[in-house]
């Protein structure tokens, strides 16, 4: 048996601009997370959570972005530090750095 939900128009309208919000955050956790080569949770937390709030976002989704643009990350370095996206030279192992922190 499947349930099929069906929001009302108010609630597909916030959720909607909740999702944009997320979105919005999402860019701005990985901009400074790229930029200062800060990757882990931990530090894009202590570095982010009060401002991702201050957009707009409630705890448990401004966590959920900060948890997802790390996990992103940590893929995106896996595949570099295994080769899966070039060589060194290539420029996604550029722009990361093989040499990385691991913060």
């Amino acid at each position: 048996m499947q349930v099929k939900l069906v929001p009302t128009s108010e609630q597909a309208l916030a959720l909607a601009e909740t999702l944009d919000t997320a979105n919005i955050a999402a860019n701005l956790v990985s901009g400074v997370a790229f930029e200062k080569k800060v990757f882990s949770r931990a530090g894009l937390q202590k570095l982010l959570y009060r401002q991702i709030k201050a957009q707009g976002l409630s705890a448990q989704p401004a966590l959920h972005v900060i948890r997802k643009v790390a996990d992103a990350y940590t893929t995106l370095h896996a595949q570099v530090d295994a080769g899966l996206l070039g060589p060194e030279s290539s420029q996604p192992s550029r722009k990361l750095g093989r040499s990385r922190p691991r913060s």
